[in-house]
């Protein structure tokens, strides 16, 4: 702990940061309004540098670090940071769930129409709902939707040990009971209510429906996980050995991986901008993690017949992180009535955030125009 320490105070987004041998010292007022007072200036390379050596392992860590690097992160030359924050009404909050973890949660509503609908957006693997998403939540919101995201124990800025899944099923529950508390409030209860889910959000979304199969309009899922890709899994001998060892070390970072951000962002300047989502885990997986999302998708695949609400299930057809060969599989045997399935020729795993800048559009104009059909529909 002691090490620890020494670097949180080295690094100085965490506290005040005035090392009397760095170039650069980060000035934070006691104040709620905070100013950034350079000695000499560094660019924002050297900054994200700085930030990626501070252990993120507690949340603490990861929300100081996020609280430094966020401006940077806005002003990104990415298309989803064009959008405009006119005429929407942002609002993060901390709240301790039934479990006793500080859940993080953000939501972005429009100011000056009425809301068609909620849609409730479940995050991929490592990620979080306050990088890229931000972008996609901004479209959505002047589309006059209401959009709420949290982020799961243990990613983003939720409390909990980095990266760590110790139960995909509690994972789902935390979910389910932060998003139940905000369909009911009186504000919104009337209105319909859509899941969003990416990667393995797609994984989670699923979960929720078959929990709850009729408290939702319809489910929006971008390239879900219902299956790993082969490649990703390692082979049977490994795999048993990493499942005992789970038990074990569940802890543990031991699982192969390959460089998720080159196998999910098609555009390379895109993909070179995946760093500065330093509280994005990308680490290997720990053991634990990696065993309950393996079992997660093994209990997925078995039940996608009993999928019965409107979905909408878009996949790039390159993807090499998750298998759009059984998203055509969900789109076949779910016994919904209302479905349709989209699939982007040479896209790769991440539409809406490593492709080319007219297959983001594409991708968010394909959302939109089905969220506003299904919303009109009930409305009707």
């Amino acid at each position: 702990m002691a090490l620890r320490s020494a670097k949180l105070t080295l690094f100085s987004p965490l506290h005040g940061f005035v090392d009397k041998g760095r170039r650069f010292v980060w000035q934070r007022s006691s104040s709620s309004s905070r100013s950034m007072a350079p000695m000499v200036k560094l660019d924002k390379d050297e900054e994200l540098r700085r930030l990626k050596e501070v252990n993120i392992d507690e949340a603490s860590a990861r929300r100081h670090v996020r609280d430094s690097l966020k401006d940077i992160q806005l002003n990104l030359d990415h298309i989803l940071f064009q959008t405009p924050e006119n005429g929407i009404k942002t609002k993060e909050s901390y709240e301790m769930n039934s479990r006793g973890i500080e859940i993080f949660s953000k939501s972005w509503l429009p100011e000056a129409t009425s809301l068609k609908a909620l849609v409730c957006f479940c995050h991929g693997y490592g990620d979080t709902c306050t990088f890229f998403f931000e972008g996609i939540a901004r479209r959505l919101a002047l589309s006059g939707y209401g959009v709420f995201a949290m982020d799961y124990p243990g990613f983003g800025l939720s409390e909990g040990l980095h990266g760590y899944i110790p139960s995909f099923d509690l994972l789902v529950q935390d979910v389910m009971e932060h998003y139940s508390k905000i369909k009911e409030n009186p504000e919104f209860s009337s209105l319909p209510s859509f899941l969003f889910g990416q990667s393995m959000g797609g994984a989670v979304s699923l979960k929720i429906h078959l929990k709850q199969p009729n408290a939702w309009t319809g489910a929006v899922l971008v390239a879900p996980m219902c299956k790993i890709a082969d490649d990703l899994v390692p082979p049977p001998v490994l795999k048993q050995i990493l499942i005992g060892l789970a038990n074990v070390l569940p802890r543990h970072k031991l699982v192969p991986q390959k460089d998720l951000a080159e196998a999910a962002f098609r555009d390379v300047r895109k993909r070179e901008m995946t760093p500065y989502n330093v509280i994005c885990y990308s680490g290997k997986p720990r053991l634990r993690t990696a065993v309950e999302m393996f079992h997660t998708t093994q209990e997925i695949e078995k039940q996608l017949q009993k999928v019965s609400l409107p979905i909408l299930i878009l996949h790039g057809e390159a993807d090499t992180v998750t298998d759009p060969s059984v998203s055509r599989e969900l789109y076949e045997k779910a016994k919904s009535s209302d479905k349709k399935i989209v699939l982007y020729e040479d896209a790769y795993h991440s539409l809406l955030e490593g492709e080319p800048d007219d297959m983001i559009l594409r991708v968010l104009s394909d959302i939109i125009l089905w969220l506003d059909e299904h919303s009109l529909q009930t409305e009707g």
